[in-house]
């Protein structure tokens, strides 16, 4: 990635040198790229996500470098955001929650309706559901339920 103090982009006809230190979101276009999850069973998770989010899976990847490492890169419809689902044969187990790490997803579907709906299919499919649809104390309207790995998804607006 290009650093924005050494650009040779000008500003009013003077060169533009700008500290690394302040943000430069507006001008490098910074944003997550994507999140990744470990699972022992990359096309159960795969599957789950394609049915439920609309996600549209890249190939499947498999490393030379590191034996056993596969993983699938899933873009969400627009290309907003990607999940990468990795998998790796020595993989230890989850860790008690709460622990250090990141503790959920959360997929924004739109609307109070759609989530509502979505929550009832996955509840119809028999995905465990942690909580029902809701509006939080911090102002999200969201429900909540685990993927095949017991990791925690949260459905919002």
């Amino acid at each position: 990635m290009r650093r924005l103090d050494e650009a040779s982009e000008s500003v009013m006809g003077r060169p533009a040198r700008l500290p690394t230190s302040q943000c430069l979101t507006q001008r490098v276009g910074m944003r997550i790229d994507h999140m990744a999850v470990w699972t022992r069973d990359l096309e159960r998770m795969r599957a789950f996500y394609e049915r439920y989010f609309e996600v549209r899976a890249g190939g499947l990847y498999e490393s030379t470098n590191h034996p056993g490492f596969s993983s699938y890169f899933l873009t969400f419809p627009g290309g907003e955001g990607r999940l990468e689902l990795m998998t790796f044969p020595e993989l230890s187990d989850a860790a008690v929650h709460p622990a250090v790490g990141y503790p959920h997803i959360a997929i924004g579907v739109g609307s109070h309706q759609a989530v509502d709906r979505l929550t009832a299919r996955m509840v119809a499919d028999g995905v465990p559901l942690v909580s029902e649809p809701r509006e939080t104390g911090d102002g999200y309207y969201e429900s909540v339920v685990r993927d095949p790995d017991g990791n925690l998804v949260e459905i919002t607006v």
